[in-house]
């Protein structure tokens, strides 16, 4: 009898045991089932070819312009550049966010991010996609409000930034109308900026609010302006040809503690727009940008010193 029972028990202790463990398992493959649900990829097509990405990006790099543009369609950056965290508007979205660069790979190891994105002129991008997948773009490649919708597919929120981009168009453009109504259709504007002890007259495409006022609100620029600076986005000056480049309108893009020694000069004085009081000044810092926050804070501006609204 013992005999018996001593394999019988063997049997049951090992079939329970067998049990016991294919339940683990399970238990071992829905963890993982549920962990690769957290780490999706969707393969974005970028401007080098294919780029498989999370669908879900949690801990995003910016190592160049368009941080506003990530912070807009709420996602979390960890690593900004030196622009973005230098702006004063952006200090408490930023704060306690890295400033990266190109070259400082062992701090964007440790922040672990598991996305970069940057322009196509960085370097080191062998060893950032050795980090994480990394995807850059070319300035100018699209037009500002493509390149947004372009990062709302590379960050799986396509929808979200065609939403905003339908948004703003019919916003700005509403608000175009009632300036130009309020000053004229064929009154010029010119966007200038001092910077380093050098001033610089901008295109319709760089920034400091110039694809509002020129490509939504269809305001005119001066005709030197489009001479010299519509087609390279910018033209240096100096302050003696300046009152060449100026409209009726300046918006003054300057570092609240830079050189701006010029606007003492007679020269600058004696500039129609400067004696009728219709030069619109801006902190550099928070203009410089062409995304959707930027965007949105200057169309508020213009509409604030155009309108009184």
């Amino acid at each position: 009898m013992k005999k018996w029972i001593l394999p019988f028990t063997l049997l049951l202790v090992l079939l329970v045991s067998a049990c016991g463990n294919g339940s683990t398992s399970d238990k071992e493959e829905g963890n993982d089932s549920n962990k690769d649900s957290k780490n999706d990829t969707i393969t974005y097509e970028s401007e080098n070819g294919p780029v498989e990405v999370p669908a879900d990006p949690q801990r995003v790099v910016v190592l160049s312009s368009f941080a506003g543009n990530v912070m807009a369609l709420d996602v979390n950056v960890v690593g900004v550049d030196s622009w973005s965290k230098m702006n004063p508007r952006w200090e408490d979205d930023l704060e306690g966010v890295e400033e990266v660069t190109d070259e400082s790979l062992e701090k964007i190891i440790e922040l672990n991010p598991d996305l970069i994105i940057g322009l196509s002129n960085i370097k080191n991008v062998d060893k950032l996609n050795e980090i994480a997948p990394t995807v850059t773009y070319t300035y100018g490649k699209v037009d500002y409000l493509t390149q947004h919708i372009e990062i709302g597919k590379l960050l799986n929120k396509e929808k979200e930034a065609q939403a905003w981009v339908d948004d703003f168009k019919k916003r700005a453009q509403e608000a175009g109308d009632e300036i130009k109504a309020e000053i004229g259709e064929d009154t010029t504007v010119s966007v200038i900026e001092s910077f380093d002890k050098q001033l610089y007259v901008y295109g319709n495409n760089w920034g400091r609010g110039t694809e509002i006022l020129y490509q939504e609100m269809n305001l005119r620029m001066p005709e030197k302006v489009k001479e010299q600076a519509l087609e390279p986005g910018y033209f240096a000056l100096s302050t003696e040809v300046l009152p060449e480049f100026a409209g009726d309108y300046i918006i003054l893009s300057k570092d609240p503690n830079g050189d701006n020694s010029f606007m003492e000069t007679e020269t600058y004085k004696n500039i129609p727009a400067v004696k009728n009081d219709q030069v619109f000044e801006v902190n550099m810092m928070e203009f410089y940008f062409n995304d959707p926050l930027t965007l949105d804070y200057q169309l508020d501006f213009f509409k604030e010193k155009f309108l009184g609204n």
